[in-house]
């Protein structure tokens, strides 16, 4: 049984170390095309495709002010993996994408790829990329 013990401890003490030296990397995303510097860029970051453009499903969301037409967001230590960037500038500064009729943005957005959807935005997989170094990626708003 003291065997037995032992044995889980050390089991349980390599998984451990084994997962906080996962690598992890820094990923900037620097998004242009933005008119005016008023508002403020609202970014969310997804790690799969059943989650991709759900509210309140993304892996980190963050807002960024807007400087000189142009606005960058930082993410530390990310694990490496699959991800996709979906980007709204929101102009009237009021916390939400603004949209036309059938709900056709009104305010600029993106995605990372700068991925284009066809009738309405690209798939998890049009507009992911991988994170396995450090990165910036660009992204135009439209």
């Amino acid at each position: 049984m003291k065997h037995l013990l032992s044995f889980c401890f050390a089991t349980y003490c390599y998984i451990i170390a084994v997962n906080s030296q996962e690598a992890k990397f820094d990923l900037s995303i620097e998004i242009s095309g933005i008119k005016t510097n008023t508002g403020k860029v609202y970014l969310a970051l997804f790690n799969n495709s059943n989650d991709f453009l759900k509210k309140k499903k993304e892996f980190i969301g963050k807002k960024a002010e807007v400087k000189n037409g142009k606005s960058i967001v930082y993410f530390k230590n990310i694990r490496k993996g699959e991800y996709a960037a979906s980007i709204f500038y929101d102009e009237n500064n009021n916390g939400k994408m603004d949209t036309k009729l059938f709900g056709v943005p009104k305010e600029p957005y993106g995605f990372s790829n700068n991925a284009k959807g066809f009738m309405g935005p690209p798939s998890f997989e049009e507009a992911k990329f991988t994170l396995a170094s450090n990165k910036t990626i660009k992204i135009l708003l439209k």
